[in-house]
């Protein structure tokens, strides 16, 4: 599906993001709307809207891509944990399969579904957020 799905473009390249990375399985990149500095998205390059949706032999490599943020994002952002969720149709903002990797400290206010958002400063400082999320992500797996 192209065209009226974002995500789509995102993983056409059409649709300008702050990637952080990208193989033969999944796009990953910044929330426009992130919880905290550093919340990714991951997706998968062929649509699916839903976790049904997503062919079974893709099931491991998708969250495989989704493990390693978890693991770049402590190290490297150097939160305490992450926070990795998805919706599934409900309260799904866009009818394509992804998942929210989130970094998360102790005390940073996030609680049970009353969520504060923030924003990047300047999109350089999102650009630098997404360059070492990136390179994170090359060090440890390559």
């Amino acid at each position: 599906m192209t065209g009226g799905c974002v995500f789509c473009r995102v993983a056409e390249r059409t649709e300008a993001v702050h990637e952080v990375i990208r193989d033969d399985v999944a796009v990953a990149f910044l929330d426009r709307s992130p919880l905290f500095v550093g919340h990714t998205l991951v997706i998968p390059l062929d649509h699916a809207e839903t976790m049904g949706d997503l062919p079974p032999e893709l099931v491991g490599p998708y969250y495989e891509r989704v493990r390693r943020l978890s693991l770049v994002m402590e190290r490297f952002l150097g939160a305490d944990g992450t926070f990795v969720a998805h919706n599934n149709r409900v309260s799904q903002s866009v009818p394509h399969l992804h998942a929210h990797v989130i970094p998360r400290r102790f005390k940073d206010g996030l609680r049970g579904f009353f969520w504060p958002r923030v924003r990047y400063d300047h999109d350089d400082h999102a650009a630098e957020t997404a360059a070492t999320i990136a390179a994170g992500y090359a060090e440890l797996f390559g």
